[in-house]
């Protein structure tokens, strides 16, 4: 879901931003199940504003637009398979397939492999559904062989390990939740204790009030990073090659505060789980400058082209 950038309009459950626009768009948000890629950051294309400046704010910027900035010729050669509640076993055995290219026809891509959070995070109390480590070495070196047997020979894959998300919980736990903003009485701790309680948490382990449980959750984390790191610094691959990096929203919160802002405003509001508008921007920067740093020749040189692209082809119709 934070590959595909999942998002809930705050005025959806906040009394005090409710107004005639609140709901323009719900056919559009239910039918995307509050997904957003074409403002993510890995995908993203569309500006939120005007279209969507009732629903969503913020810049949006994209590993996406980066390339087609050096290359016209990547306009609209993109493809984002984010899935709500995706884990390395669902894109091991189903989503991984849905990745479409011609090895023998097309260029080399630069692929993203997203899954921070959902081998550790469930509804369901304790440790009994996360993935084990083996299971989770096993799952994400099969989704590696399929997009090994996809992709043209040249192309890069990042392998992004699970989020520390205890930053959630230690930047929100004193503020107040879209539900309680008309009396400011639901901080999110209440909230979610609420979805604890429910049965219908994102993350039990995470989006819990207690600490320990907030730990155990890291360490398995912690524990599947270290699978992940294994399995790229011992497997070789045919078509690709690949770097480890591990999802840090922390990099992105020095950059925004550095700017003047402040941590919990790169949240999303309404769940208290995934990276807001702002944070998707900032995460291209961060993953930009990761690649700038540890793989420079993953960026291809400018397109000396490309203003006869743009004069001869125009944006194609959009998106």
């Amino acid at each position: 879901s934070i590959g595909a950038h999942f998002h809930i309009p705050p005025d959806f459950l906040n009394v005090t931003e409710l107004n005639e626009l609140s709901f323009q768009h719900l056919v559009f948000i239910l039918e995307n199940e509050f997904d957003w890629p074409q403002l993510s950051m890995a995908t993203g294309h569309f500006n939120a504003s005007p279209r969507w400046e009732n629903d969503i704010h913020g810049p949006t910027d994209s590993i996406y637009l980066r390339m087609r900035e050096i290359n016209r010729c990547n306009h609209r050669d993109f493809q984002n398979m984010g899935v709500n509640g995706a884990r390395s076993s669902s894109m091991a055995d189903g989503i991984v397939q849905t990745l479409k290219r011609n090895p023998n026809q097309d260029q080399p891509v630069f692929l993203i492999l997203e899954l921070v959070g959902n081998d550790v995070c469930n509804g369901h109390p304790g440790t009994s559904h996360m993935t084990p480590p083996d299971e989770y070495y096993a799952a994400q070196l099969k989704s590696l062989r399929h997009i090994d047997s996809v992709v043209p020979k040249g192309s890069h894959v990042m392998a992004v390990g699970l989020a520390d998300a205890r930053f959630l919980y230690n930047t929100l736990h004193d503020r107040v939740h879209p539900l309680g903003a008309l009396r400011n009485d639901v901080k999110y701790p209440d909230f979610y204790a609420y979805l604890n309680c429910l049965g219908v948490s994102p993350c039990w382990g995470w989006m819990n009030t207690n600490e320990t449980w907030r730990n155990i959750t890291t360490e398995w984390a912690n524990s599947l990073n270290a699978q992940l790191q294994k399995l790229v610094e011992t497997e070789t691959f045919e078509n690709f090659d690949i770097i480890y990096n591990q999802y840090d929203i922390q990099a992105a919160a020095k950059i925004w505060e550095a700017k003047g802002g402040e941590a919990w405003q790169l949240i999303e509001p309404v769940d208290g789980f995934h990276a807001n508008q702002v944070a998707n921007a900032l995460g291209t920067e961060v993953f930009w400058s990761i690649i700038k740093s540890n793989k420079p020749d993953w960026i291809p040189p400018t397109n000396p082209h490309n203003d006869e692209i743009t004069k001869k082809f125009g944006d194609q119709g959009g998106y």
